[in-house]
């Protein structure tokens, strides 16, 4: 028995609980600072840098440091700096939009065929299983080379084939929870199927579909560099895997012009996933009771 000079212990609420653990992962806590730079660079760097990254500003070819280009020019005389700067904002940009559409996609299709399970479940999965199988970066390029590659359609493109992962994982949390006694509970008070989905189930489905939503944003980012460097991309921006892309024939003669777009994409993927593993062991409670 508790006496009254004993402590009781105190609750904390679980997303609190949560960024205590994610803390503990000095690898997570890594990633996540490297990844707010980026994001700070991405946001503030082209207002600080303001020139444009179309303009021809010097010599083809300067290397870094040449005439105060910091990363040098590209093979039309564009301050790769600058180019870099307006670069990381696209590329995050088609990335975190992208992973949202793969989401939402995700989540609907997990959500309804979990809950209503029976037929309704046998033919979303085997839609789902039919996108599952298609090799996504081609069928991506098949939407962008037919609906055009401007930013809405390619982060269309990538949003359209990246969601079945969501949705599988989503299917498993509602067959786990849509039987247990505070699903039950809500039920027998009348709520609505809305309301049990949305309201009740999803929330306590959240963490590893958060897991799984922060590590599609590394993916997206991937895919995005991948169509760019194919030309898939919208001419009249400049994103990281554009630079690789357009340089690409010039490997040989100025290697910095594909190794800094390269290693950026690198470095922010990295980030991302090891703030996905950080937020696995932070929400996932068998790994926190170890």
């Amino acid at each position: 028995m508790n006496t009254p000079d004993t402590p009781r212990p105190v609750s904390r609420h679980p997303m609190v609980e949560a960024w205590v653990n994610f803390r503990r992962n000095w690898a997570a806590l890594f990633g996540l600072v490297v990844l707010s730079l980026i994001v700070l660079a991405a946001i503030l760097g082209p207002v600080l840098y303001p020139t444009d990254p179309f303009d021809m500003v010097w010599a083809p070819f300067s290397p870094p440091g040449a005439q105060g280009f910091l990363l040098g020019t590209d093979y039309l005389g564009r301050d790769l700096m600058a180019m870099m700067l307006n670069g990381a904002r696209v590329s995050l940009m088609i990335g975190g939009a992208a992973a949202l559409v793969s989401i939402v996609i995700g989540i609907t299709i997990g959500a309804v065929a979990g809950f209503f399970g029976g037929l309704v479940e046998e033919v979303l999965m085997r839609f789902t299983e039919f996108f599952q199988v298609l090799p996504t970066l081609l069928f991506s390029m098949v939407i962008v080379a037919l609906f055009g590659a401007s930013l809405p359609m390619i982060t269309l493109a990538i949003g359209v084939v990246s969601w079945t992962a969501v949705a599988r994982i989503t299917r498993a949390e509602f067959l786990r929870l849509k039987e247990l006694e505070f699903v039950l509970a809500s039920r027998a008070v009348g709520s609505t199927k809305f309301r049990l989905i949305f309201r009740v189930i999803l929330p306590n489905a959240a963490p590893p579909i958060i897991v799984q939503s922060a590590l599609m944003v590394g993916s997206a980012i991937l895919f995005e560099a991948g169509l760019s460097f194919l030309g898939l991309t919208d001419p009249n921006v400049v994103s990281w895997g554009q630079i690789i892309g357009s340089n690409r024939l010039y490997i040989l003669d100025a290697s910095y012009t594909v190794t800094l777009p390269g290693l950026a994409i690198f470095i922010t993927v990295l980030s991302i996933s090891l703030i996905g593993d950080g937020l696995n062991d932070a929400l996932n409670p068998k790994i926190r009771q170890r």
